[in-house]
């Protein structure tokens, strides 16, 4: 027997039409406050639970949404992707998630999949290799709702939620000049074609040329984000001549951090007494570390959030505006550099 409520029950049990009802429970603006509250009330009390797939065939919509993340190795994603969460639990709508595994071609295949499922909009973190920007022009000028947010496409005519990357990297930089005194610092850089690889080495510079200390391009060494290639970056700043080592090292994030931290210790050297360590991100692991990690807090779940309430409001028709929202981050000071 199907005791399902139906809106049309609701309608009766109010004395108004089944139409008023549907705006109320789809939120719709042509609703006063007043009857809203009155049917959120009485649909709660009746336990009353939406068809989705009648809503879907009305609206034209699936009620989910794509998730495409570079990997989730690292706190940052797992913390965004309970931002993200949040704002669709509370609209009322189903994540898919997918990640790419840093491989462009496999991130082709995986938007093309959500595609497919017809999901109302894609969030999209992309892969670091990703070069050609084709399969998201496609999207775009097909009106495909699109955020991207943490790794973004400069001069992409897209949504994106991200850090300062280039002012946090040129911050915690300063830092080590200002309120240290290092005046021979390295940096393990990311990709150059990855936003925050390009705008946290951009950073980087801005900060040394700021304080006229020389950069060596030996110490400018490209990593991949992780600790693998972290690891083997710090390997070879630390087999340069004695004259050239530096005296301390920015890493692109903290995963590779934390690869530069075995390798220094591989060497028998000390943090932050031979050679100072900061990082990006604040993974949660910076504060158990022997020392514990200097690094830039990315406010990652107000960041899965904001892209999120974006994207559902460029679904729903609410926003048509293309939005480049920077979410504040601040420095975290701990002893891996001198303090």
């Amino acid at each position: 027997m199907n005791n399902r409520i139906t809106i049309r029950q609701i309608a009766r049990e109010l004395g108004i039409s089944a139409m008023t009802v549907s705006r109320a429970l789809n939120n719709r603006s042509n609703v006063d406050e007043n009857t809203r509250k009155r049917v959120l009330e009485t649909a709660k009390r009746m336990g009353y639970r939406p068809n989705h797939i009648a809503r879907s065939l009305t609206t034209k919509r699936t009620f989910t949404i794509g998730v495409v993340l570079p990997k989730v190795s690292h706190s940052f994603f797992p913390d965004a992707i309970r931002g993200i969460e949040e704002i669709a639990y509370q609209k009322d709508y189903q994540l898919i998630l997918t990640h790419s595994s840093e491989d462009a071609t496999r991130e082709i295949k995986v938007i093309e999949s959500l595609v497919s499922k017809r999901v109302d909009g894609i969030l999209i973190s992309s892969a670091q290799n990703v070069k050609d920007l084709k399969h998201y022009n496609e999207l775009l000028e097909s009106n495909y709702p699109v955020v991207f947010f943490d790794r973004w496409m400069p001069g992409l005519a897209a949504s994106s939620v991200r850090t300062n990357d280039e002012e946090c990297a040129r911050l915690i930089t300063s830092h080590l000049i200002e309120e240290h005194g290092y005046k021979k610092i390295a940096h393990i850089s990311g990709p150059g074609n990855v936003s925050i690889g390009a705008e946290r080495l951009r950073g980087f510079k801005r900060a040394m040329e700021e304080h006229q200390l020389p950069i060596n391009d030996n110490w400018i060494v490209e990593a991949a984000f992780d600790e693998k290639t972290g690891y083997q970056a710090t390997k070879k700043l630390l087999n340069l001549p004695e004259e050239e080592l530096p005296r301390a090292i920015f890493a692109v994030n903290d995963s590779s951090a934390f690869g530069a931290m075995e390798a220094i210790y591989d060497e028998e050297l000390r943090i932050p007494e031979d050679i100072a360590l900061v990082g990006f991100s604040d993974d949660k692991q910076d504060k158990l570390l022997n020392p514990p990690l200097t690094t830039v807090h990315q406010p990652a779940y107000e960041e899965g959030k904001r892209a999120t309430q974006i994207l559902i409001d460029m679904i729903e028709g609410k926003s048509k505006t293309i939005e480049d929202v920077i979410v504040k981050s601040h420095l975290v000071i701990r002893k891996s550099c001198g303090c």
